[in-house]
């Protein structure tokens, strides 16, 4: 009987934890739709996702900055992200608004969002996020 008690309440524990988050790598990303990657990384979020940086992530993949955690967020050597204005008002300011301030900063004292890409690489990137 003591056991089954045991069982019983290992097995509701078990219940109980949260499952394992997924962590997904993000690498050679180029972007697309402003709205698409808004809508996918909240829905990442909402799951509590990590998301390791492997390689670059530009355009709307930086929206991510705005839906995962930093302290979710990890970055390799290769890690870059890729800055710039959007082709419609609205996207770049999702984009500028899912930017911390201290990435902002960071940008604005490389000129701003330009038509041209900024690239975040190491070492910065380590200013920000945690190595991997």
């Amino acid at each position: 009987m003591k056991s089954r008690k045991l069982l019983i309440a290992a097995l509701l524990l078990t219940l109980a934890l949260p499952a394992s988050a997924q962590t997904i790598d993000v690498s050679d990303n180029h972007g697309g739709r402003v709205a698409d990657y808004n809508t996918r990384w909240a829905a990442h979020a909402a799951r509590g996702a990590r998301v390791r940086i492997v390689g670059p992530c530009k355009s709307a993949c930086t929206v991510l900055l705005g839906h995962i955690p930093r302290s979710r967020i990890c970055v390799t050597p290769q890690a870059r992200f890729g800055f710039h204005l959007a082709r419609l008002q609205t996207a770049t300011n999702t984009l500028w608004n899912a930017y911390q301030p201290d990435i902002r900063a960071w940008i604005n004292q490389r000129g701003g969002l330009t038509d041209n890409f900024i690239w975040m690489g190491a070492p910065d990137t380590y200013r920000f996020f945690r190595k991997c």
